[in-house]
């Protein structure tokens, strides 16, 4: 078993342990074990609720509706993916040298309007897939679509009426090899924890 990280997982990786005297944490731990059992079942983990559904049935929206909105040209979803010796991802997008993530919000409550830094979880993503891409440039992209009534189970909701600016939050990221680095680091440290188990 080589384990190799997850670009959407690293950021469970990289949290600190409680005790020195430990190298992963009891939340990397319990991520790596999930992906042992993975392994040996052949079963991918599924995580089910209704901001994942929204996200993933309205991505190419999202995609759309931000290039529209933005001036692009033509935004295509990436479907490849891209791995190393450590790491393995499906960037959203490529796009002019620049790799997006997409995330889209499941009401205006949980909307990042007012945030100023990125959720750390998804700059270790979006770090992974520069890593893996070659690109340096990358954008972590926020946006409020409306809400169609199968996943409401209500009526539905809509942001039409709402200006664009406060419906696209975007978060610029710079990639810094220093971050790879220490990730690699707890990779190499993940599958000694992988032998441990497994011995």
């Amino acid at each position: 078993m080589n384990f190799k990280c997850r670009a959407s997982a690293l950021g469970q990786l990289m949290t600190n342990a409680r005790s020195k005297s430990e190298t992963l944490s009891q939340t990397a731990k319990s991520y790596i074990e999930d992906w042992v059992k993975e392994q040996i079942y052949g079963i991918k983990k599924q995580i089910k609720s209704k901001y994942i559904q929204k996200g993933l049935a309205l991505e190419d929206m999202a995609i759309e509706f931000y290039s529209i909105a933005k001036d692009q040209s033509f935004m295509i979803k990436n479907l490849d993916n891209f791995e190393d010796d450590f790491f393995t991802g499906t960037p959203d997008c490529m796009h002019e040298g620049v790799v997006y993530d997409f995330k889209t919000s499941w009401d205006c409550y949980t909307f990042p309007l007012f945030d100023q830094e990125p959720d750390m979880g998804y700059f270790y993503q979006l770090q992974v897939y520069m890593h893996l891409t070659g690109l340096k440039k990358a954008k972590l992209v926020y946006t409020l679509q409306d809400t169609p009534e199968y996943l409401t189970y209500e009526e539905p909701v809509s942001y039409a009426h709402v200006e664009n600016m406060y419906r696209i939050k975007e978060f610029d990221i710079d990639y810094d090899p220093e971050v790879i680095e220490k990730a690699k680091e707890k990779v190499l440290e993940a599958r000694e924890f992988v032998k441990e188990m497994m011995s």
